[in-house]
């Protein structure tokens, strides 16, 4: 009798570990496992690389380039991956390099090649067409291939801002703007600029110089001397590198005369470190392009396999890729904050169309 119910209660227990086998399996495909969804990814993480080639102006331009450079770190932070194996940048000095520089990102088996600037234009649709099984991605151009994204930004809504904030700031009624070099795309920071300047106040005057670099710090310092000799008080540069000249004169100037207001804008980021001297800051603002925010975005969508090839990706206020730096809280005073988001409201309604050409500003100044 023993024997009988020690007999039935093993097949029990056989039968509830059968059971529970093939209930625990039912929605399982045969070889997987419940972490095999999980090791999948990491592996094709570990196995995607992405990189950028810089223009002249250099990864520590504490502008454009830096700021392409911040965005694909932080996706290689993001993901756990190591500089040199899954992302890393090559340094362009001149135009020459543009071409090496992308094809050796190329033969080192680079996924996703950033190209930053539209100097790297023609160089990229070459590659293209040579390389077409890599994906591509070129700043502030567009090339039409199906394995370009081409990124662009509106800069001249964010440009239009920082003029207004300049024309509240401004007690000479004088402002300068400096370039990189003359271009579609710092027509359009130029033209966004004055129309915000003038907009508050058609009276003040703007004077625009051009480097024609965006790697001449030495000449964005004689332009930055001349311009405030000229009683200019505040200086919006759109000019890479140019523009740390820019900021070095402002310095120098306000180290031997402490009274003297005078103001840098700062443009693509924050660049409220560079204005730093002493218990003094000179970066009245920034015109924030979030070029890190693009690049670490499409990183990863390329990363999941969703490429923009033959796509154009436009980050504006709206996309949260433009926006006007508040950090020095002494000189962006709350008035002018207010007046800045007032101006920036009639943008996102559409009251006001803000112009990218100069053409375009001229018709606009003539409707104020």
């Amino acid at each position: 009798m023993k024997k009988r119910w020690y007999l039935l209660i093993v097949a029990l227990v056989s039968l509830s570990m059968v059971l529970a086998a093939c209930g625990g399996g039912a929605d399982k495909k045969e070889g997987t496992s419940d972490n095999a969804g999980k090791d999948e990814k990491t592996e094709a993480t570990e196995d995607f690389k992405a990189a950028m080639v810089t223009d002249i102006g250099g990864v520590d331009d504490k502008s454009f380039n830096q700021s392409a450079w911040e965005g694909l770190n932080a996706w290689g932070e993001e993901h756990g991956l190591k500089e040199k194996e899954n992302f890393d940048y090559a340094q362009s000095t001149t135009k020459a390099d543009y071409m090496p520089n992308i094809t050796r990102l190329v033969r080192d088996d680079y996924n996703m090649i950033f190209a930053i600037g539209f100097e790297l234009k023609e160089d990229v649709e070459k590659a293209a067409d040579q390389y077409k099984d890599t994906h591509f991605a070129i700043v502030d151009d567009i090339v039409e291939k199906d394995n370009v994204a081409s990124v662009v930004f509106k800069e001249h809504q964010g440009s239009f801002l920082v003029g207004v904030a300049a024309a509240m700031k401004t007690k000479t009624n004088k402002v300068g703007f400096v370039g990189g070099i003359d271009s579609p795309l710092i027509n359009k920071f130029e033209s966004g600029f004055i129309a915000g300047v003038k907009s508050v106040n058609p009276d003040i005057e703007v004077d625009v110089q051009y480097a024609e670099s965006f790697g001449a710090a030495d000449k964005g310092k004689i332009i930055a001397s001349n311009m405030y000799n000229n009683d200019i008080d505040i200086i919006y540069h759109a000019a890479g590198g140019t523009g740390n000249g820019v900021f070095n004169e402002a310095k120098d100037l306000k180290k031997s005369d402490p009274d003297r207001e005078l103001w840098v804008i700062g443009v693509d980021r924050d660049q409220h470190e560079e204005g730093q001297i002493g218990d003094h800051n000179i970066t009245l603002t920034s015109m924030v392009k979030r070029v890190d925010v693009a690049v670490h975005d499409i990183t990863n969508k390329a990363m999941n396999g969703e490429h923009h090839g033959g796509e154009t990706l436009e980050y504006g206020i709206e996309e949260e890729g433009i926006s006007v730096a508040t950090t020095n809280e002494d000189a962006m005073t709350q008035d002018i904050i207010d007046k800045v988001k007032e101006w920036e409201e009639k943008i996102l309604n559409g009251e006001i169309d803000v112009p990218k050409t100069r053409e375009e500003t001229e018709e606009f100044i003539k409707g104020l």
